[in-house]
């Protein structure tokens, strides 16, 4: 197939019967355009045009390729119409799932921020989906989603991922719970053989204990039953407010009950800090559009991000 350039400039010497003012109104030199015309006679191999001190006209053949050619062309402009609109329709919506920590506690202030620093028109639409950790991966790898937000120890094949903010999970009891007054912390041995108020598999918070106790106390560290799986971090903390049993949630979902409605416990031996992941498909970055706009305002709002 010749390029579309060439097609251009045979289309432009039809209209305008003439090398020199084709070169004209493609703003190119004569020299360039006669050597574009002969280029694509030598390509296709037929005669295109004939050439004479008066003028230029086309060939018989010249005619038949001129019309397949603007009609090559202007399906080529409706092509960069489209993909121009495609482009506007990336920076206008923007499809996000989040662990339910993250979407509760952090996205809401992101999206707010985020729409009052848009320069340049209005902020894309957003919806978001609030999930477990597992469960946003899967969106992203499906296509679901441009952009998610997780909080396990690691993310699944496949994704690409950048540090966007730093959490730590606490351990809390009732007030009436034994541990509430208790004056020494509790040690990773005993928070591991403990039946604990738990979130459901795939979940990020149960997926960072699990990895940090047995980073702590080895990979075949043998663990009780929850005594509860729940399916949100709020129906968590309500049962452990009700006195179902002890559990680890991140800071973020209950540091306004500390001191209240629950107890802090202090752990030691083992470290319950971690890191809060944007996850998308693709390069180092997203595609342009809403979704690398969007990470690029979390991330300069948080922490330094890190490449996985």
């Amino acid at each position: 197939m010749p390029d579309l350039a060439s097609l251009e400039t045979l289309v432009a010497v039809a209209r305008s019967g003439s090398l020199n003012a084709a070169a004209t109104e493609l703003g190119i030199s004569q020299q360039a355009v006669s050597t574009r015309m002969r280029a694509l006679e030598t390509r296709l191999g037929v005669s295109l045009l004939n050439r004479s001190p008066t003028g230029t006209t086309l060939t018989e053949a010249g005619t038949i390729v001129t019309e397949w050619a603007a009609r090559l062309l202007a399906l080529a402009g409706e092509f960069d119409t489209g993909l121009a609109a495609l482009r506007h329709e990336r920076r206008r919506e923007l499809r996000i799932a989040a662990s339910l920590t993250i979407a509760e506690h952090l996205l809401p202030r992101w999206l707010v921020s985020f729409a009052a620093d848009t320069t340049g028109g209005e902020p894309p639409k957003v919806s978001f989906t609030a999930t477990n950790t597992e469960r946003a991966c899967d969106m992203v790898r499906a296509g679901d989603v441009e952009l998610g937000f997780v909080e396990g120890p690691a993310v699944a094949a496949g994704v690409r991922s950048r540090v966007v903010a730093q959490d730590c999970l606490t351990l809390v009891v009732p007030p009436t719970h034994p541990w509430a007054r208790r004056r020494r912390p509790v040690t990773a041995a005993e928070l591991a053989v403990t039946p604990l108020v738990t979130r459901e598999l795939g979940s990020g918070t149960r997926l960072v204990l699990d990895h940090a106790l047995a980073h702590a106390l080895g990979e075949h560290t043998v663990r009780p039953q929850p005594v509860l799986e729940l399916s949100t971090t709020a129906a968590v903390r309500s049962a452990v407010i009700a006195g179902a049993g002890p559990a680890v949630l991140s800071d973020l979902s209950v540091r306004d009950d500390v001191g209240s409605r629950l107890v802090a416990v202090d752990v030691v031996g083992v470290d319950l800090r971690r890191s809060l992941r944007a996850v998308w498909l693709g390069g180092n970055r997203p595609e342009a559009g809403a979704a690398r706009d969007f990470l690029t305002h979390v991330a300069n709002s948080g922490v330094r991000a890190r490449h996985r």
